[in-house]
């Protein structure tokens, strides 16, 4: 019984997730992607944060997050948007989750014996044909090593600092559903919200100036020679047979 209702379960969060990949996307043809990089270093020196994240949309820095000390620095127009969302305090509730989740996994490394940084990079993507992506990608001193597919929740080695994490973490049910879920589902609607008020502002900063001076001109020209054009070949047709 308990198989078929995990199956149920699983089935109907990929009806779910099939079904929001149809209405996320603003349009077809226009991609976009949010993504989170963690740094965490459990044994910092001193002034560093043990806990840093940086979130970019579209590859473009919005903010930045001490998240040791729960300070957050906006760094454009568009994260100063993004704190007056009414869902902005969940996501930082979710952010501190994987952080936790993070800073346990640096420590279930079997032996360590030099200071240990890990890099997480967290990624969802609105592709241009209206499909949904996400993943993960592991790296430990700056080497990313690990990739994790939420899709399909398959993971692959990319270099051999990578491969005690895979082995450990590819069979815990819990953190393959952890991973699933933030990146597929939460980091998806944050997306959708963020671009909501990102394309809101693109519009309002869009000038008419901005137009070069020559269309319009170009524009009055075309139509002309698109009347002009029958009127000569009348006029000369015409001429030749009336004489």
């Amino acid at each position: 019984m308990a198989t078929t209702t995990d199956s149920v379960a699983r089935l109907s969060l990929a009806a779910l997730l099939l079904l929001g990949s149809f209405w996320f996307c603003p349009a077809r043809g226009d991609a976009h992607s949010l993504s989170y990089n963690f740094t965490i270093t459990p044994r910092p020196r001193p002034g560093q944060p043990w806990c840093e994240v940086h979130g970019q949309v579209d590859g473009q820095v919005f903010l930045s997050y001490d998240c040791g000390h729960a300070k957050i620095i906006f760094t454009s127009p568009l994260g100063e948007e993004v704190k007056t969302m009414k869902s902005w305090d969940t996501q930082i509730e979710t952010l501190r989750d994987i952080r936790d989740q993070l800073r346990d996994f640096t420590l279930e490394k079997p032996t360590v014996t030099d200071p240990l940084t890990l890099q997480a990079r967290m990624t969802c993507r609105c592709e241009d044909d209206r499909h949904i992506s996400g993943s993960w990608q592991f790296g430990l001193n700056g080497q990313m090593s690990l990739h994790f597919d939420s899709e399909n929740g398959h993971w692959r080695v990319d270099h051999p600092g990578g491969r005690w994490m895979k082995e450990k973490w590819e069979n815990d049910r819990a953190v393959t559903e952890f991973l699933k879920k933030v990146s597929m589902g939460d980091c998806r609607a944050w997306l959708q919200g963020f671009m909501v008020r990102w394309e809101k502002m693109l519009k309002t900063s869009a000038s008419p100036t901005t137009v070069p001076p020559t269309v319009q001109p170009r524009a009055t020209a075309i139509k002309t020679e698109a009347w002009i054009l029958p009127v000569v070949l009348t006029s000369f047709i015409i001429t030749v047979f009336l004489g």
